[in-house]
């Protein structure tokens, strides 16, 4: 089988789109998995995922002017695409750093090579049990099928379809708000842990409440997170399954 030179444009040119998406998901391209493995990734996707179909005999190859237009057209594609996806990861990072406020945590903060942020080990905790969450609901299914979808929205080479910053902003705002909301439960928690703490201060001076009251808060705190995985996987289904829908809202 021959490959023109028009043929092999448009592989790289899928190639591009979804190494700009799958960058953005840390189950797919996550800083702890090697390079040269993100990049077979995104080439055995390109070869599967895009509806390749035979090209007439005098299509030609595209100009270097044009076509590298056409790759920065990919590349912001991919980005708009793979923001959804990443907005999704970055609410629970947001709920995980919400929970770990005040819980006792803090001071020991570590790199978190999955998210490419440091964290302490409380919320990598969280992040942890949701992304396995994501996975036992196979949200990376979804991303995989919506990704798919992105070439029929959106084929190779066409015109920009970005229109407006609305449905970035309504987007990230309701993700903001999933991340406060999965957070409420312990911070809720740990506030009533500081009243009461404060409370005792004033009934009983004697007590020092400074040292009662870090061992006390980290109990909370674990004790808190636990009821909250117990509820946790009928909220985040929603969230993942909506991840999808959003990587193809920004490029309608």
């Amino acid at each position: 089988m021959t490959i023109s030179v028009a043929q092999a444009q448009l592989f790289f040119l899928a190639f591009t789109r979804i190494m700009a998406i799958i960058i953005h998901v840390p189950v797919f391209g996550g800083q702890t998995i090697p390079t040269q493995v993100r990049i077979g990734l995104g080439m055995a996707l390109a070869l599967v995922l895009v509806p390749w179909q035979p090209l007439p005999p005098e299509a030609e190859s595209i100009g270097f002017l044009a076509y590298a237009i056409a790759i920065g057209k990919e590349i912001i594609i991919g980005t708009l695409v793979g923001f959804a996806a990443d907005l999704t990861f970055g609410a629970i990072q947001a709920a995980g750093a919400a929970m770990g406020i005040g819980s006792g945590f803090e001071s020991g903060r570590i790199f978190n090579p999955t998210m490419g942020e440091a964290g302490s080990a409380f919320d990598q905790l969280f992040v942890m049990v949701a992304t396995m969450v994501f996975i036992v609901i196979n949200g990376h299914h979804l991303v995989l099928m919506a990704l798919q979808r992105t070439f029929d929205v959106v084929p190779l080479n066409s015109a920009l379809p970005f229109n407006g910053l609305e449905a970035v902003m309504r987007t990230t705002a309701t993700f903001i708000a999933a991340g406060i909301q999965l957070a409420l439960p312990v911070m809720t928690a740990l506030l009533l842990t500081d009243l009461t703490l404060g409370l005792l201060a004033r009934v009983a001076p004697q007590v020092q409440v400074y040292f009662l009251g870090l061992p006390v808060k980290v109990a909370v705190a674990l004790v808190a997170l636990g009821l909250t995985f117990a509820v946790m996987s009928p909220v985040l289904s929603p969230m993942y399954k909506a991840t999808a829908e959003n990587m193809l809202v920004f490029i309608k």
